[in-house]
């Protein structure tokens, strides 16, 4: 890892894309496109000193990803009960998860969650805390280089993480290995759709991808304009994948007013889908609070429709 990698590691936690949301109840402060792009590049719209740093890294698709590896919170701190998980990826690597029960007695199925583009665990409890409330059981994780699972930023090892991640729950005694659900946000979903479209899980009944975007390439362009784009492949983008998924229900979930990722990238994953397929475009929603949006309508949208496919 280069000298300029090192360098922008304290910024972490302000690049907060994924991450900022009504949903999430610890929440990093943010850098703007325009802000990130000041930071790499001078008057001339030309690379800056710290962007020449973080060119001499080598796999500039690194720069992509925001980790950090604090634990602001664990599902205790609002009353959850959660066991400490330590798993294998499909390749090796040391990953770390919370298990979640749900509080119902009988658990309607269990949701294995990827999460976004920033932090660690502790940063993305609010978009499952309302599922284990509601009936289901979560396996949320940390991606390699993320929170404390080991190994090093990697885009196609990330894809081998979510696969560990089914891999690892379709183990447990508690867990009925024919009722299980994707539930992806944002860079969650490109991982998730990536994952399922090289590896099909026996007993996936449901996928769910929120606020996800198609192109790595285009969201590099949104968060750094044409420099961000050159420096970053379009390797196993969704946009590329998520048509070789099928057989299983899936769910696009997007804000109207996603300043993140924007509405079109969801549209188009949805457009390129297969059957059976939902769209919930909603109004006025932003990043990460579609679900919590007209007190949290898409909430109970959202488990109807996973009743309707459970």
């Amino acid at each position: 890892m280069g000298l300029g990698m090192n360098f922008l590691r304290p910024l972490a936690p302000l690049a907060a894309i994924g991450c900022l949301s009504a949903q999430t109840p610890e929440r990093p402060p943010r850098l703007s496109p325009a802000d990130i792009q000041r930071l790499l590049v001078d008057e001339n719209d030309k690379p800056n000193e710290l962007a020449k740093g973080l060119l001499s890294g080598g796999n500039t698709n690194r720069l992509f990803y925001f980790p950090t590896h604090d634990e602001p919170a664990t599902p205790a701190k609002w009353g959850f009960r959660f066991e400490n998980v330590g798993f294998k990826s499909t390749d090796g690597t040391d990953l770390h998860g919370w298990f979640i029960p749900s509080r119902a007695k009988q658990p309607k199925g269990t949701i294995v969650f990827s999460h976004g583009n920033a932090g660690s665990l502790g940063y993305h409890l609010g978009f499952v805390m309302w599922l284990a409330e509601a009936g289901y059981q979560v396996f949320m994780y940390d991606y390699r280089g993320f929170g404390k699972s080991g190994g090093e930023l990697d885009r196609h090892g990330m894809i081998e993480d979510v696969k560990g991640a089914f891999a690892y729950v379709k183990t447990r005694k508690d867990v009925d290995a024919k009722r299980l659900i994707s539930y992806g946000h944002s860079l969650g979903g490109a991982k998730s759709v990536a994952a399922l479209a090289e590896n099909r899980v026996e007993g996936l009944r449901a996928m769910v991808i929120d606020g996800a975007f198609s192109s790595y390439k285009a969201m590099a362009r949104v968060v750094a304009g044409d420099f961000g784009a050159n420096l970053i492949t379009d390797e196993f983008s969704p946009k590329d994948l998520i048509g070789k998924i099928s057989g299983t229900s899936l769910l696009v979930i997007h804000g109207s007013r996603d300043l993140v990722v924007p509405v079109s990238q969801g549209k188009e994953l949805f457009k390129l889908a297969n059957e059976p397929k939902t769209l919930f475009e909603v109004k006025d929603g932003g990043h990460g609070d579609s679900l919590t949006r007209q007190d949290g309508a898409y909430r109970k949208k959202m488990l109807t429709w996973l009743d309707g496919v459970m």
